[in-house]
């Protein structure tokens, strides 16, 4: 790639990051008042989140079954307990007592 192409893209990127970071500043001045769009800005980080998440979790151990039976684990441990040590290790071991046995 040339020195310009790479500077060009640089700054497409760096024009993009930026606009969309000072888009909300140019037309949400007052504060938002609407229940309805408040709950939906408040929800967006966890939505992103399990959004790049879940394809991974069931892609990570390369067999789409222990990814399953670690993903079901991990929410039945996660609602039951809520402890983020726990989840964890339960899935691991799921997942390698599922390998194990296919």
């Amino acid at each position: 790639m040339s020195g310009n192409r790479i500077y060009a893209a640089l700054f497409v990127m760096a024009l993009t990051i930026y606009l969309i970071r000072l888009t909300p500043f140019l037309f949400l001045r007052k504060p938002i008042t609407n229940r309805w769009f408040r709950s939906f800005l408040y929800y967006v980080p966890y939505v992103t989140l399990a959004v790049m998440t879940f394809p991974a979790i069931l892609t990570a151990t390369g067999d789409i079954r222990t990814g399953t039976a670690a993903l079901i684990v991990g929410l039945l441990t996660a609602w039951f307990s809520g402890d983020l040590f726990a989840v964890a290790v339960g899935c691991c071991m799921t997942v390698f007592l599922v390998a194990w046995i296919l």
